[in-house]
């Protein structure tokens, strides 16, 4: 029997400071993590509608995409599906407008961080199989860590 199968599409999310300088955007989860903005995606969306809608939702951003970053692949135990064979896909994406607001329903903070501090969030209290995809993040935006 096949596993079931779900999409889910985000985006690391920078933007061009008042200063001029490169922010990237980052969330802290329900659980108190860091992470990137996710979710499911929904019947007749494309994945990268999915990703621009989620980030939207989550954040208040409303975002362009610029190129694919990275798919995470995984599998985790549903408690009514069992396992269930899970893709991340993760895009570049620039903030276009809007104004942040996190969505509490789904996660308890979100703000804009230096490259050099979004890094370093990430790799104390982020989630080891985002490591590369915000290594990937920075890299395409000329910031190497």
């Amino acid at each position: 029997m096949m596993n079931k199968k779900e999409i889910s599409a985000g985006g690391v999310v920078y933007r061009t400071g008042e200063d001029g300088q490169l922010q990237i955007q980052l969330i802290m989860d329900r659980y108190g993590k860091i992470t990137l903005a996710k979710g499911k995606m929904e019947d007749g969306e494309t994945i990268e509608q999915t990703a621009l809608r989620e980030i939207l939702e989550e954040t208040g951003m409303v975002g362009r995409i610029i190129e694919p970053i990275n798919i995470i692949a995984y599998t985790y135990q549903h408690a009514e599906f069992g396992p269930v064979d899970k893709e991340v896909h993760y895009y570049l994406v620039e903030a276009e407008s809007g104004d942040l607001q996190p969505q509490i329903e789904e996660i308890k903070g979100v703000d804009w961080y230096t490259p050099e501090e979004a890094w370093s969030k990430q790799q104390q209290n982020g989630y080891d199989n985002n490591d590369d995809v915000v290594r990937a993040g920075l890299n395409k935006l000329g910031v190497n860590v």
